[in-house]
């Protein structure tokens, strides 16, 4: 990884991927399931099915949805849907994306670069899924960019 993709990705993604990318594949399977385990879908109060098109990610075989809620600090925070039951790749990216990069600074989350998936996920990753993990991280890097060029509340 360049200084400047180091720099591009927030404290705490860079910190995860340091953790997954010595595992082996069954140790990364493992700590991806627990991930999975723990994702929270989107809250009503945020969206009800059926849910816009507009939030589904391109390409995501788990039809994985992504809402980014303004916080009072200036930052997002990312909620998730995954209509596939099975997509458990997908839970498991909805949960990491909320826990690293809800509530980091906007810039940061802009520039999170797409390897970071496959750092992740392992090399071994298939086209359909990586492609579906891209389409999600496309939605929040969009998010932010977006709400960076509305500028200050």
């Amino acid at each position: 990884m360049s200084t400047r993709e180091a720099e591009a990705i927030p404290a705490a993604l860079k910190t995860l991927v340091e953790e997954l990318e010595p595992l082996d594949r069954t140790e990364r399977a493992e700590t991806l399931i627990d991930y999975a385990d723990r994702f929270v879908e989107v809250p009503p109060e945020v969206a009800r099915r059926p849910f816009p098109e507009a939030n589904r990610a391109p390409q995501c075989e788990s039809e994985a949805y992504v809402w980014a809620v303004d916080r009072p600090d200036g930052t997002l925070k990312f909620h998730f849907a995954v209509e596939n039951p099975q997509g458990i790749s997908a839970k498991a990216w909805g949960a990491i994306l909320d826990e690293t990069l809800s509530g980091e600074p906007l810039e940061q989350v802009a520039r999170v670069p797409a390897d970071v998936i496959f750092r992740i996920f392992g090399r071994e990753l298939s086209m359909g899924k990586g492609l579906g993990l891209v389409g999600v991280l496309e939605l929040v890097t969009r998010a932010a960019r977006e709400r960076l060029a509305r500028g200050p509340r």
